[in-house]
């Protein structure tokens, strides 16, 4: 028996079942603007970290001739809730094993990636922030030539982080609604053509569901369909109903008052015309 549940054990593996997409829920009313940020933060491939991709998808044994494909495993990530109040750079923490002696038996180990407080000032929001980075967050500020960009040209999934998802999120409201240095004109002129051709991609109902979790986006969209489907009190139609009738008797009215103010003045004028042929 336990040999037999074993084969069936391995025969399931072969089995490859679709990830689970929450999105595919059809009670979950969720508009095309949250469906495609969360699909780029969850469902989109990161750049590769914590280890290095293939170069090539298949490979050639020098010896036998035989091509065989190579397989890419990343390694998996573990993001914990202190890494959503900091931005690590797509970086997460290892779970793995380590043989500290050759005489000892393995034991499980964390590696987890090097911490530091350092200030950040995003350009867009006029804002210094003292925030807990990695040191690959810091190389990728320096890469792109400043916060911002760093921010606004990665992808969700690279970011993973809410509160830089937070911050892209303000930063491309700021952008799109122009609210940058409202007393000065012309460093907002400057700041905005820097900065405006991240907004390419994004329309303004993008922008509104951009950041949120799968949580925060199911209050949003209950909120707004319970806005929709607010119940009309009675009078409120009964008011509009008065005020249209209202309107039509007074269209009415003028309607018939014209024929017979033109009839008036023609009689006046005959009266008047001595030429006219009187009855």
């Amino acid at each position: 028996m336990a040999s037999a549940a074993v084969r069936a054990a391995e025969a399931l593996k072969l089995y490859k079942f679709p990830k689970y997409d929450i999105l595919k829920e059809e009670a979950l009313h969720l508009p095309e603007s949250y469906k495609k940020f969360y699909r780029e933060w969850k469902y989109s491939k990161p750049l590769p970290i914590h280890y290095i991709p293939p170069a090539s998808k298949w490979v050639r044994n020098a010896e036998t001739g035989e091509v065989k494909i190579v397989q890419e495993q990343p390694i998996p990530l573990k993001f914990p809730p202190e890494s959503h109040l900091g931005i690590w750079g797509g970086e997460g923490v290892i779970k793995g094993f380590q043989k500290r002696t050759r005489t000892k038996q393995r034991v499980a180990h964390f590696w987890v990636p090097v911490l530091k407080k350092s200030a950040v000032y995003s350009e867009i929001l006029d804002k210094r922030m003292e925030v807990t980075l990695t040191e690959r967050t810091i190389d990728l500020i320096l890469e792109h030539h400043g916060f911002d960009h760093y921010i606004l040209k990665n992808k969700a999934c690279d970011l993973q982080s809410m509160l830089a998802l937070k911050l892209k999120k303000k930063m491309l409201y700021a952008l799109y609604h122009k609210q940058l240095y409202p007393d000065n004109p012309a460093k907002q002129e400057e700041i905005y053509s820097k900065y405006k051709h991240y907004l390419d991609q994004y329309s303004a109902e993008d922008i509104e569901w951009y950041g949120l979790t799968i949580v925060e986006a199911l209050k949003k969209a209950e909120k707004i369909e319970e806005e929709q489907n607010r119940p009309v009190p009675l009078k409120h139609q009964f008011r509009l109903q008065l005020i249209q009738t209202l309107m039509d008797q007074k269209e009415l009215k003028e309607e018939e008052d014209v024929p017979s103010s033109t009839s008036e003045s023609k009689s006046w004028v005959s009266r008047l015309n001595p030429f006219s042929k009187k009855s």
